[in-house]
């Protein structure tokens, strides 16, 4: 897959983005670079390949240092909801972008 300059172009426009032509061909090009990238890893045949957690687990255990999910800060929803313009049940409320 590799993307065309009328494309960047597009995507430019949709993200609110002025670019030059240089910024653009740049932009052009790093994308594709990526492209090229996962198309060469999408290539390689993983079949019984075991994902890793980690890549250091291929030479040594890895232990996950996962804390404990608990609430180290008190809620403080309405404060920080205060200068909000617009709240409705807890929600912040913005205008509708989607056209």
């Amino acid at each position: 897959m590799s993307l065309t300059a009328q494309e960047i172009d597009r995507i430019a426009n949709l993200a609110r983005l002025e670019l030059q032509p240089e910024e653009g061909q740049r932009m052009l090009d790093q994308i594709n670079g990526f492209f090229s990238i996962v198309e060469a890893m999408r290539a390689v045949d993983t079949t019984g390949v075991e994902p890793l957690p980690h890549p250091i687990a291929t030479i040594q255990e890895v232990a996950l240092r996962l804390r404990d999910d608990i609430a180290s800060e008190p809620n403080q929803r309405e404060a920080n909801q205060r200068s909000a313009p617009a709240v409705e049940r807890g929600l912040f409320l913005v205008p509708k972008v989607i056209e």
